[in-house]
């Protein structure tokens, strides 16, 4: 059971099955090249992070938030790293997935796919409601008023009339109040995020090409947006503002850890376009770095900018934060420009996360773990159609229903859990795949020392906290329980390190996305546990025994 559990498959094995698919199913257009996939990776992470997350985190971390957005770009940097190595060694679909088939084996290789799931489809909930909020603000500013109960959900619309009917506020223009029943139950649910669903896996489904030109349109209006932001609200600056930059000290920075990691996840999205780079050894390792150092500058920028024009106490429950600062400052149309270019930049995002997620079903499928259904491309359009069809159905329906202030954290989770088995799998890739051509080579660095220095450092600066945490133990909170964890785990990476002259760079994005993974609140790891228990119960249930290498 423990070596079926784990069997693997080689470098070798999977580029021939790939490319035996690609024969069988008529192929995938190999057309994007390095701007494309930059630009998809502007595309995924520009999104509704900088035009709504962003506002959250500078009210948690004031002007500091910028070395936040730092440390989480050199997270993502270390883990983009690795995903370099990989794509230049697995050129193939499948992301995370595949890479942890090569190097984990099987069940992890599955794990990581169920996670990458709850990323891609939670993530895309999140950002088709936000895109919602966004348009029914256009379509009012230009007097097109949408009944109440066709933009939102139970849950929300049942809190604005609680709290309207406590205020004494009148109840008859509520989504709640108006919405037609259906025998006993409120007819309420978001029509614009199901639509702009739909429509993006429409584009998604009809081929690679059209949604290259359609993401690279929307990343070029996106930056000019951007650049008119940075230009105009230059000019709005009170540096008293910056004044204290750390009003919460550092703790407060690192409270907006899963708003702003949520802002960066999707760069990790174009790794899963492999089949379709004309030379993905040499363009994704560049697509991947390129995008994550532009995307960086872009947030500290951005965040220097609007923490000057208002006071970072003003941004609690700002949900909207660009165009706030300009409203604040009597530059209404400005702020109504930006509010237009959020539904572009949320487009965009769910336009990558839509490619994104059928090519790992894809991968899947192909390995025999799921349907065979999963893996079909289509004849005519060059993608994986039935796979598409059924993404667009996971996040549409929801997004109907779903309550509005869904939280990020399961996405987070999804994606760090992800990035530290990808940073832990460069560490043990199998020695045949060292000797595959290849045009990116992750910097060796030797961590045999270092590593244990800066776990001396990291456990001296947190000496309070370890110690407290072992003198309570049982009567701790859970959140303690987990940085004992992370403790223990960067223990024994520095001893291992140590011994084996591990690489620094995978190990740090290790260590980085799990202290990362602990700071996200215990009620969201007891949903992701359930989560991944469920994906056992259907591996189990059907993969197992069905899987190409049983």
């Amino acid at each position: 059971m423990n070596n079926s559990l784990f069997r693997k498959k080689s470098l070798e094995q999977i580029l021939k099955n790939a490319e035996a698919e690609s024969h069988s199913n008529g192929g995938m257009s190999k057309i994007l090249g390095v701007r494309d996939l930059v630009s998809m990776g502007i595309a995924a992470v520009i999104g509704a992070g900088i035009f709504s997350t962003i506002g959250a985190a500078a009210y948690d971390g004031g002007p500091g938030v910028i070395f936040l957005f730092v440390i989480t770009a050199i997270t993502c940097g270390f883990t983009a790293l690795c995903y370099a190595e990989f794509a230049s060694r697995v050129p193939v679909s499948g992301s995370a997935y595949t890479y942890s088939y090569v190097t984990f084996g099987e069940v992890v290789a599955w794990i990581i796919g169920w996670a990458l799931i709850l990323e891609y489809a939670i993530g895309n909930i999140v950002v088709a409601i936000s895109w919602s909020s966004y348009f029914d603000n256009i379509l009012q500013g230009i007097g097109i008023v949408l009944p109440r109960w066709m933009v939102t959900d139970t849950t929300t619309a049942l809190k604005l009339y609680e709290a309207a009917q406590a205020a004494g506020k009148p109840l008859e223009n509520l989504a709640w109040t108006a919405a037609p029943m259906v025998g006993d139950t409120r007819l309420i649910f978001n029509l614009p995020a199901f639509v702009i669903v739909i429509l993006v896996t429409i584009l998604a489904y009809i081929g690679i090409k059209e949604s290259k030109k359609s993401a690279n349109a929307m990343v070029g209006l996106k930056l000019l947006v951007l650049l008119v932001v940075v230009v105009v609200g230059v000019f709005f600056i009170n540096t008293d503002n910056w004044t204290p930059f750390f009003p919460n000290e550092f703790g407060g920075v690192l409270k907006g850890v899963s708003a702003v990691f949520f802002a960066y996840i999707g760069f990790d999205a174009i790794s899963t376009t492999a089949e379709e780079c004309a030379n993905p050894q040499r363009d994704l390792p560049r697509g991947m770095i390129y995008s994550l150092i532009i995307c960086t500058v872009i947030y500290i920028v951005i965040a220097l900018v609007i923490t000057g024009m208002v006071n970072y106490s003003e941004f609690q429950g700002v949900a909207d934060p660009l165009a706030y600062v300009f409203d604040k400052i009597g530059q209404p149309k400005v702020g109504y420009f930006v509010s237009v270019s959020a539904v572009v930049a949320a487009t965009s995002v769910l336009l990558v996360f839509q490619i994104g997620q059928p090519r790992i079903w894809m991968s899947m499928s192909r390995d025999g773990l799921l349907p065979k259904a999963f893996s079909k491309i289509h004849p005519k359009y060059s993608t994986p159609s039935f796979a598409t069809i059924m993404t667009g159905f996971l996040v549409a329906i929801p997004a109907l229903f779903m309550d509005a202030s869904l939280v990020t954290d399961l996405t987070s989770i999804g994606t760090l859990f992800a990035f530290v088995l990808v940073c832990g799998g460069v560490l043990v890739l199998p020695r045949e795949s060292r000797t595959v051509k290849k045009s990116f080579s992750l910097p060796y660095i030797n961590g045999q020392f270092i590593v244990p220095a800066l776990w001396i450092v990291f456990a001296f600066l947190t000496r309070e906290r370890i110690f407290g945490g072992f003198s309570h133990f049982g009567n701790e909170q859970h959140q303690e329980y987990l940085f004992l964890i992370f403790v223990f785990l960067s223990f024994a990476f520095s001893v291992f390190s140590f011994l084996r002259k591990w690489s620094l760079i995978p190990v740090l994005g290790v260590l980085c996305c799990s202290y990362l993974m602990i700071e996200i609140p215990v009620n969201s790891w007891f949903v992701f546990f359930a989560w991944m228990a469920a994906g056992l119960i259907i591996y189990f249930g059907y993969g197992y025994r069905r899987s190409k290498i049983a």
